[in-house]
């Protein structure tokens, strides 16, 4: 769906179902009809509404009745092209059953595989159900050109101001979506996360200043990154083989206590989007205490996260795009879950508990490296943000559709 440009929709007859938060769909529906294409959309919910509220069908049902209806719908508009945001969500994981049934070309936009400069768009569906090759050898002769790439300005704080609009709006509007389940709480209770997240965000500023410097010049090469991921993100919660988030940290905690060279530290590093979710601080520190390494662990918030990959021995994730990054500054990773860049040549192939001893044996196929990312580039990647445009990408989306005419008069 990429490397084509925009204009393989011409002629199509497409149907958006949720999108990002934000108004990204409603932009990106003026691109599509731009190149021809005749689009349709579906909202769910008064947030749904909120960013899309006209020309848009509002289904109100249940969630027993929405595979038939769906059916129904995309039989009767003779839809070929359904585009969703995150594969993994009730009524997309239906609404992609029937789909499939229909031979209906379905694209799954998600956050980048590649951060923060692009956003995922890839055929049949993204992570964990995503299509790219898992062996290496595939990759031998992808040689594709990647073109310049636009850098993406901070997003966070556009990005928090639709999330309280969609939650607010979402929650007033809900007598008017009665049926209607979102895959996390639609309350304005939800924005008391966020406020928490701010708080937090200033307080371990206070707390933790002095933690990037001293760990990189007194423990570079001597500590550990792990970055943990959102507690509910689809790619803990269905792609991923631990029970959740306190599970992974005490498997690499333990792990790290048991098989670790003695003069390094491990660092776990708190998603910021989790911020005023979760706090395993109290996890953390029972764990070390009682594997007796609690001077050798730490827990850090919001460091910049590309200096920790150039000065760390080693990566642990579970299947988080963070691995991909780590290749990219060259560190030793390790995943332990289902990522599409688990292969020999790019991360470390044997157990957990080998990983710590053996980060200096291990080598980066650089040239497989480089390979696989223009494969992920040229094939499921647009430059761009869901939150914040381009200036002058020359799209309504703001995104940069490659191969492609400006769409935008």
């Amino acid at each position: 769906m990429i490397s084509p440009g925009i204009q393989s929709f011409s002629g199509k007859r497409v149907l958006l179902l949720q999108g990002p938060i934000g108004p990204f769909f409603r932009l990106l529906a003026k691109d599509l009809k731009a190149v021809g294409a005749k689009v349709f959309k579906i909202n769910f919910n008064a947030g749904d509404w909120l960013f899309y509220p006209t020309d848009a069908l509002n289904y109100r049902g249940t969630m027993d009745d929405w595979p038939l209806w769906f059916e129904d719908l995309v039989l009767r508009l003779k839809i070929d092209t359904v585009l969703l945001f995150g594969d993994c969500r009730p009524i997309h994981r239906a609404a992609h059953a029937i789909a499939t049934k229909l031979e209906l070309d379905v694209g799954v936009f998600e956050e980048g595989y590649i951060r923060p400069d692009y956003i995922t768009l890839e055929r049949s569906g993204v992570n964990g159900h995503s299509k790219i090759p898992r062996h290496p050898e595939l990759f031998k002769k992808v040689t594709a050109p990647v073109a310049q790439t636009h850098p993406i300005p901070k997003t966070y704080n556009l990005m928090v101001w639709y999330g309280f609009c969609y939650f607010t709006i979402g929650s007033f509007g809900a007598p008017w979506f009665i049926h209607y389940k979102h895959h996390r709480p639609l309350t304005i209770l939800e924005a008391l996360p966020w406020l928490r997240s701010a708080w937090r965000k200033l307080k371990y500023k206070w707390l933790e200043r002095g933690q990037q410097d001293d760990l990189v010049q007194n423990w570079s090469n001597h500590f550990f990154l792990v970055p943990l991921q959102v507690f509910n993100d689809s790619q803990i919660t269905v792609h991923a083989d631990c029970i959740n988030i306190r599970h992974f940290i005490k498997q690499t905690l333990n792990s790290f206590a048991a098989h670790a060279p003695a003069d390094t530290l491990l660092v776990f590093k708190h998603h910021p989007m989790d911020r005023g979710y979760c706090n395993y601080r109290t996890l953390i520190k029972r764990l070390a205490d009682r594997a007796g390494v609690s001077d050798r662990v730490r827990y850090i918030h919001d460091q910049h996260l590309p200096t920790l990959l150039d000065h760390a021995r080693g990566v642990v994730v579970v299947n988080s795009t963070v691995g991909f990054s780590a290749l990219y500054h060259g560190t030793p990773t390790k995943t332990c879950g289902r990522a599409f860049y688990n292969m020999e040549g790019l991360t470390y192939q044997g157990s957990l508990d080998d990983f710590w001893q053996q980060t200096e044996n291990i080598h980066l196929d650089k040239l497989l490296y480089k390979n696989v990312r223009n494969y992920v580039i040229t094939r499921t990647q647009l430059n761009g943000s869901f939150y914040k445009k381009i200036k002058n990408a020359g799209f309504h989306s703001g995104v940069i559709f490659p191969n492609s005419p400006k769409t935008r008069p």
